[in-house]
């Protein structure tokens, strides 16, 4: 049976949640305060003054116990008898004693996310391990806390089905030459599960994708032959450029007869400058210049008939 793959994700750790008991222990020990209060206030005078005294400290606890304060990144969620009312932060807030409670608090920056797809088949039937990451921040605390339980869980799933799905929907060639495309496809894929929740996902990109080796060293051999082949076409048309060119200057120098005489003293001028001892040159060269004064030919004739 083939494994369609196992996936991974690098999920921050999480403290467990508690239930808030604040509320009750404020309450008991304005209970116990009231209580020591009331048996002083029976023995005279100086329990009344304490009875008093005892009553500002716990209203005082009850004061300082209702302050609370959200960093600027923080969104606190405020629940009231259990039921949500409003989202705090960043500063000071006031919270009711008893009756109100932080149900949880939401970070609102920007977060990084790895994941990874271990021995997944591409549409063409080949292994690849893929490794990712994400850029995605919460746009709205109350749906991240109330729509679900745990959204940075969510996030991380709802990323590694996406990657899994891009990985077996594409082959192997299309994966690795349109990466961008890829990304952007996962990228929207994630992003319609998670904005149900609050949160967007800004950026996904694929930074490792390993592959066999034997597979490795088929892409090397391919990709060698597609560079010989490149630069075999760029020869033959360059060989076609110059084919135009030529064709172009025999068309020039057979209607003007003075340009080819130039361009064959040209050809010779060059020759003579490679510094050769001897350069031999054909009769029909010399006929076709017209002249016998070329390279002291003429002044060689009438030393020979002397």
């Amino acid at each position: 049976m083939i494994k369609r793959g196992q996936y991974s994700a690098h999920i921050p750790k999480k403290t467990k949640k508690t239930r808030d008991w604040t509320g009750v222990k404020v309450l008991i020990f304005v209970y116990s305060v009231l209580q020591i209060a009331a048996g002083l206030a029976a023995s005279g005078e100086i329990g009344t003054y304490l009875a008093a005294t005892g009553v500002v400290i716990a209203v005082l606890v009850l004061i300082v116990s209702s302050v609370k304060k959200a960093d600027e990144w923080e969104r606190m969620i405020v629940l009231r008898l259990g039921k949500f009312h409003s989202v705090r932060g960043p500063g000071l807030f006031f919270l009711l004693p008893i009756v109100d409670r932080i149900g949880s608090v939401i970070d609102i920056r920007i977060r990084i996310m790895d994941f990874s797809a271990q021995n997944i088949l591409t549409a063409d039937s080949v292994t690849v391990n893929v490794d990712a990451f994400a850029f995605w921040l919460v746009w709205d605390p109350q749906k991240a806390a109330l729509e679900v339980e745990d959204y940075e869980e969510a996030v991380a799933l709802a990323s590694k089905a996406g990657l899994r799905n891009a990985v077996c929907g594409n082959t192997l060639s299309v994966f690795l030459e349109e990466g961008d495309l890829i990304e952007k496809q996962i990228q929207a894929e994630v992003d319609k599960q998670t904005t149900e929740w609050g949160i967007t996902v800004q950026y996904v990109e694929i930074h490792d994708i390993q592959i066999p080796e034997v597979l490795q060293e088929s892409l090397a051999r391919l990709a060698k032959a597609e560079r010989e082949k490149k630069s075999r076409i760029l020869l033959a048309e360059a060989e076609i450029e110059i084919a135009k060119k030529l064709e172009e200057a025999v068309s020039v120098y057979a209607a003007n007869e003075p340009a080819m005489k130039l361009k064959i003293l040209s050809i010779l001028n060059e020759g003579l400058k490679a510094g050769n001892s001897m350069m031999l040159v054909p009769n029909s060269i010399t006929e076709e210049l017209k002249s016998g004064g070329i390279f002291g030919l003429e002044a060689l004739n009438e030393l020979r008939k002397k």
